[in-house]
């Protein structure tokens, strides 16, 4: 996949379609997440992190089950974003209809919401570091159906059956992801 576009330009569409940091930082931690997942199952790194890092880049701009992800797939094709990319990122939206037949879209759908529930439950922890998160917590919040109410925890657990491992055992690899990039993510807490 030596004609991918580079992760400078890929950065560049998401800053141009998503100006919210929130959003920015979700797409960051799903590259991170992606990257580790790509390396775990033999994927090409840069391929996984672009469709981690470009997966909800139209959600901004196109919010409705309508318009996401298939108008930023439009425009993944038209920036010359190959297939397994714009397949995998159709996917992970559980309404497209589009089946994750890949290694690579499984492994999106399985990271998508669980990347920004291990975010929240970072930021509720009194240091605000994922260095603390284990995956004992996430399990305890999961279960709390006020918490993170928008996090649609059906696709988490559907995500690892679809992957075949085992939840904690994902829930520490996210978290272990996340942790690498801690800092850049505003997941290493405060002072």
């Amino acid at each position: 996949m030596n004609n991918l576009p580079s992760r400078k330009e890929a950065l560049d569409l998401l800053h141009e379609y998503t100006k919210g940091d929130s959003l920015r930082r979700h797409a960051l931690g799903v590259e991170q997440a992606m990257c580790k997942m790509a390396e775990k199952y033999n994927g090409n790194v840069d391929e996984w992190g672009l469709t981690g890092l470009l997966h909800d880049f139209d959600y901004e701009m196109f919010p409705t089950e309508e318009e996401h992800p298939a108008k930023g797939n439009v425009i993944l094709k038209e920036h010359g974003y190959p297939e397994s990319i714009c397949t995998a990122i159709m996917g992970h939206a559980t309404y497209s209809g589009v089946p994750r037949e890949t290694d690579m879209a499984k492994a999106l759908f399985a990271v998508d919401e669980l990347t920004g529930f291990i975010f929240a439950v970072t930021y509720v922890r009194p240091s605000k570091s994922i260095l603390e998160v284990k995956p004992k917590s996430v399990k305890k919040k999961l279960k709390q159906k006020a918490f993170a109410a928008s996090v649609n925890r059906n696709d988490i657990f559907q995500g690892v059956e679809e992957l075949g491992v085992d939840l904690t055992d994902h829930i520490q690899f996210v978290i272990d992801a996340l942790k690498e990039k801690a800092e850049e993510l505003g997941l290493k807490g405060v002072s």
